[in-house]
């Protein structure tokens, strides 16, 4: 059973001077850059191109190459990558969630590698991030035709052939996967193992029988790309197994794969929170406006109050966020925490696009009010990193102890 008291010590959410200065650098790119790049994506139906020239002018403000694979912590007590990472990601998806999620980078590619490769893996796949002169991406690689949000229902297999692992299968909506240097790619070495066959392979652009299937025509996020990747007797060498083989021992590749969820779930929490932050900005504008042209209605007053309530929502959404965040960063188990955060921030995000539409009303299912695309956009938060019904069977189960929860 989890210890529910581990919390009774002062909980720092401060926000440092350098966080600070990346909040203010991000919502500058967000206001002249991303919302404009996002809804320009959007009307063309079409993910921003790789080598479109914003991709290089964040490259060169140092987004995407900040110091991947160097030891975190200082003298100064705790890192802060975690609480930093939650409240830069609020900010990008306030201005644009498809956007911040194209930026160049590791991206979901990292948490694997920094849980589970050695410091040789940790130097070679990120030594990449520290090229001058063009962006890089990473990506990662777990849904399946047939299995999402149940992770032990992989069927990618990995079988050993001398120097190599050999690996054949599907995946899909791998975020930024077709322009990745390399991708974390989950495979079993037999389904009947369940989560004691799972292994972590990084499999690098260019392998032999690694190709991008297509990229997928989804309803919201079009500006970065999800692609569907197939695996034909792709021969990846064994220096790419995380870890190598001694690393999994004790499920360790499935924890590997619930540790990677667990430090980034708070991240998408909090990029639900800033969609959820902007329709709200955006009906309180129209009803503010809607104010100074017309004498106060009762209708008012209940849309009034219904803003009130959705701004409340947003603030505890937030602290749930911060709270997963601070205890990754104290390097304390975070389970329960991001699953609450990741449960229950797109619910408050689907529901502040909801209220947008209904206070905007004809204006609100218009191209031109951006509402209509925040409500396409934010659907996919509650399916990304784990369904929300997925989130409240983990909390079910660290809450009872029961595991057939």
């Amino acid at each position: 059973m989890p210890d529910r008291n581990r919390l009774t010590a002062m909980v720092h959410f401060e926000i440092d001077p350098e966080t600070t200065r990346l909040l203010e650098m991000v919502r500058w790119l967000g206001r002249e850059y991303m919302r404009p790049l996002g809804i320009e994506a959007d009307r063309k139906h079409q993910p921003i191109p790789a080598d479109h020239p914003f991709y290089k002018q964040v490259w060169d403000l140092g987004i995407g190459r900040r110091g991947w694979g160097e030891e975190q912590g200082s003298s100064e007590g705790p890192h802060r990558a975690a609480r930093r990472g939650v409240v830069l990601a609020e900010e990008m998806a306030y201005w644009d969630r498809g956007v911040a999620v194209s930026l160049p980078g590791p991206g979901l590619g990292a948490p694997p590698i920094l849980l589970l490769g050695t410091p040789e893996q940790k130097q070679r796949f990120f030594s990449v991030f520290n090229d001058p002169e063009r962006p890089h991406w990473g990506a990662f690689a777990m849904t399946e035709p047939g299995a999402g949000s149940d992770v032990a229902a992989i069927r990618t297999r990995a079988r050993r052939e001398g120097d190599y692992w050999v690996l054949t299968g599907e995946k899909m909506f791998c975020s930024n996967g077709a322009r990745a240097d390399w991708v974390v790619v989950w495979a079993t070495i037999d389904p009947a193992l369940g989560r004691e066959g799972h292994r972590a392979f990084v499999v690098e652009r260019g392998t032999p029988g690694f190709r991008v299937e297509r990229i997928e025509d989804k309803m919201g996020l079009v500006a970065y790309e999800s692609a569907a990747l197939v695996f034909e007797d792709c021969r990846v060498p064994a220096a790419n197994l995380l870890g190598g083989e001694e690393a999994y021992r004790e499920r360790a590749g499935f924890k590997g794969a619930m540790q990677s969820f667990n430090a980034t779930r708070p991240m998408v929490a909090a990029m639900a929170i800033g969609i959820a932050r902007a329709a709200l900005d955006r009906a309180t504008e129209f009803v503010r406006t809607a104010y100074r042209q017309m004498a106060p209605t009762a209708r008012y007053r209940r849309i009034l109050d219904k803003l009130l309530w959705m701004e409340r929502k947003i603030a505890c959404g937030r602290w749930l966020c911060w709270r997963a965040a601070y205890l990754a960063d104290m390097q304390q188990p975070n389970i329960t925490e991001a699953s609450m955060a990741k449960a229950y921030c797109p619910q408050i995000a689907q529901e502040a696009t909801s209220l947008a539409m209904e206070v905007l009303s004809d204006l609100g299912a218009t191209k031109d009010a951006l509402v209509e695309k925040w409500f396409r956009d934010v659907k996919a938060m509650d399916i990304v990193e784990g369904t929300g019904q997925i989130q409240r069977r983990i909390i079910a189960r660290q809450l009872t102890g029961l595991a057939e929860v």
